[in-house]
Order: structure tokens, then C-alpha cells, then sequence
């Protein structure tokens, strides 16, 4: 590949492709957004004049073929994610789509599978590994800093999904649509947290959900609710450490995230007040060898480099999951999460809700 830019074609213009893709991409100079398709074609115009990109469909299918597009970029709700992806390969199109890849593990394993077949390159957004802090931990511990793991611990706590939701959320609340906070915020953290300590051996798990209902803002109405809002999972890492994790939403006195990796030489921890939409990356703090009390270690520069200040941290771990995708392309690598990743997230989630089901038969 030369220095040609990559082009991309984005279908789907909710607030994450604003707040998100759309701005990651025209901070990186190896990409070129170059179209946008919407149901509502007004709304693809509308995007296409304020960001300046060339094309706007309403039409996913003329997007995907369209000569000038070598990435198609996924950003509509997760039940519309399969049809699309397929679409991109169809046309024979490198397809980033967001997490969930599909509303279904048996429906992952299918677009993998035909992705894989066509040849083309697949990222599914699951960026949370890629930040600075994360790729920070995870080579503190591979160069030892606690020595064998003893521990991982993970509480992520968020105010998503609360029982009172707008009339516009609504394609969620069915839990056949993937789209809960076991799915969503459980997906992004686990694959950070097993991406850096190692991958479950075995788990036991339970979810629960404390909210039965949806209280539709706009008209009151009551919809039942089916999905987990909290889970907690203990088990074996492969490399024999133990691991917990406790995910909750509709908290109202939210407190992030939090890891604590202890081990045979140190411990490290990372913090964050926020799980979503964090200005600033997680803190991370250690102490090893003869140390008494845990330090600041803060990122190192070359850890870094695609920093870009005018966007929160949440968002810029998408410039380094783009940026990996850009080296692949260029050294033949597969360093970005791809369907792969997805996939297996979908196995651990469903090894959760079995191990839930068998607490409580």
C-alpha cells in the first residue's frame, strides 16, 4: 500500500458518529471520510455539508459499491449490524463495525466466516484496549512489574441504562437485541481487562435485573424489562490467576471504573471516574519490589503519540484502534480487535448468562 489516503464511507449518523468516528477520522491523516448514507437522505446532506464529504446516500448498498469507498464503517443500532456487514463484504469492502458486532454469537461466527472467505479486513469497535492507559497496563505486566498474577479484579459502574428511558432508545429495550449493559459496557471492559491479564479458564456468574420495567419519558407508559442490569463473574484466568468483576448500571452515584491486579512482585491498579465519555484517561498507580504504597505511574509519551486534546479520552482510544487498522493495511499485521475479538466476547457473554441460568435452575 502506498501513502494514498484510506477512504471511508460511514452508514449510520447518530451522536457517536458526531461525537466519535467522524472527528477521530479527520484527525488522522491517513484516513478520508468521503461518504455518509442515512435512512433520511436530508440528514446524510446535512452531515455531508457541515463535514465536508463528498457523497451522501440514503442508500447503504450504493455506499458499499461506490468506487471511492475502501472502508465501510458501521454505526447504526446492533440489529441492523449483520445485514450491513454484509452489504460491506458483499461489495468486497474492508467493514469496521461498532460493538456488538450482532445481536447473536451464532450470527458473529457467520460474518467472521464470510469475511474471512471474501478476503477482506474486518475491525469491530471494541477500542477500550487501544487507549494509552490500557496498552500502558498491559505492558507493565508483561515486562513483569507484579510478577506471576495472583488477581484481577474489575467494577465498572455506570448511570446507563436507567429504568426511565426515552421513547428513542426503545429498539434496546428487547433483550433479544443485544443491547444491555452486560453486551455493551461488559463487552468493551472484559475485552480490556483479558486483553491485558489473559483470557477466562473457567467463571461462575450471575446477572440480575432490579429494574423490571422501562418508564417511557415522552408518553409514561410502562414496557416490561428482561435485560441484566448488573453481573457479577468470579473464575480462573489461563495463566491460573483468580478474577471478579462486578458490572452495574442505572447508578445513580456512579463510580467508573476500577482495576486492581495484584501478583507475586507488585500490584497496579486503574481508575477512572467515569466509564463513558471520560475527558481524561485512567489513572494508573503501583507498587512493586520493596515499595510500602502505591504511586502514580503516569503514561508515558510514546504511549501518546496520536494524542488529540480537543476530544475526551473515550473517544481517542478510536484514533489508536483506526491507526492500528491503517498499519495492518500497511504491514500485512492484525493488531486492531477484528471479528475475532468480537466473537469471543460473544462466547464469554454467553458462558455468563448459562452460568446465571444454572445458579438459579
Amino acid at each position: 500500500m502506498n501513502d494514498q489516503k484510506i477512504r471511508v464511507g460511514i452508514i449510520g449518523l447518530g451522536g457517536w458518529a458526531k461525537y466519535g468516528h467522524i472527528p477521530v477520522l479527520q484527525s488522522l491523516k491517513e484516513f478520508e471520510i468521503v461518504a455518509v448514507s442515512s435512512r433520511k437522505l436530508a440528514l446524510a446532506q446535512e452531515y455531508a455539508a457541515t463535514f465536508n464529504i463528498q457523497h451522501a446516500f440514503d442508500n447503504e448498498q450504493a455506499l458499499a459499491a461506490h468506487p471511492d469507498v475502501d472502508l465501510v464503517v458501521i454505526l447504526a443500532p446492533a440489529p441492523e449490524h449483520a445485514r450491513l456487514v454484509k452489504v460491506a463484504i458483499a461489495a468486497g469492502k474492508d467493514v469496521y463495525s461498532e460493538w456488538p458486532l450482532t445481536t447473536s454469537t451464532a450470527d458473529s461466527a457467520d460474518l467472521l466466516a464470510l469475511a474471512e472467505a471474501k478476503g477482506v479486513r474486518h475491525i469491530v469497535g471494541l477500542q477500550r484496549r487501544h487507549g494509552p492507559s490500557a496498552r500502558y497496563l498491559r505492558d507493565l505486566i508483561k515486562q513483569g512489574y507484579v510478577g506471576q498474577i495472583r488477581s484481577a479484579n474489575m467494577i465498572v459502574n455506570v448511570d446507563a441504562f436507567v429504568p426511565t428511558m426515552s421513547e428513542k432508545h426503545s429498539w434496546a429495550f428487547p433483550i433479544s437485541n443485544f443491547s444491555h449493559v452486560l453486551s455493551i459496557y461488559g463487552g468493551h471492559f472484559m475485552d480490556m481487562l483479558f486483553h491485558t491479564v489473559g483470557f477466562p479458564k473457567k467463571l461462575t456468574a450471575i446477572t440480575e435485573n432490579h429494574f423490571p420495567y422501562f418508564d417511557i419519558v415522552e408518553t409514561g407508559e410502562q414496557v416490561q424489562n428482561a435485560t441484566p442490569n448488573e453481573a457479577m463473574v468470579i473464575g480462573t484466568l489461563e495463566n491460573g490467576g483468580l478474577f471478579s468483576i462486578q458490572i452495574e448500571g442505572a447508578q445513580k452515584h456512579r463510580t467508573g471504573l476500577r482495576i486492581e491486579i495484584t501478583g507475586t512482585e507488585g500490584i497496579l491498579r486503574s481508575t477512572n471516574l467515569l466509564a463513558f465519555q471520560n475527558r481524561e484517561d485512567n489513572a494508573i498507580e503501583g507498587v512493586n519490589g520493596d515499595g510500602t504504597s502505591l504511586a502514580s505511574l503516569p503514561v508515558p509519551d510514546e504511549y501518546q503519540l496520536l494524542a488529540a486534546p480537543h476530544l475526551d479520552a473515550s473517544t481517542q482510544d478510536m484514533i489508536y484502534l483506526y491507526s492500528a487498522y491503517a498499519g495492518d493495511r500497511q504491514n500485512g499485521t492484525s493488531e486492531a480487535s477484528n471479528f475475532n475479538d468480537a466473537l469471543r466476547q460473544h462466547q464469554l457473554i454467553d458462558q455468563i448468562e448459562q452460568s446465571s441460568k444454572a445458579f438459579f435452575s
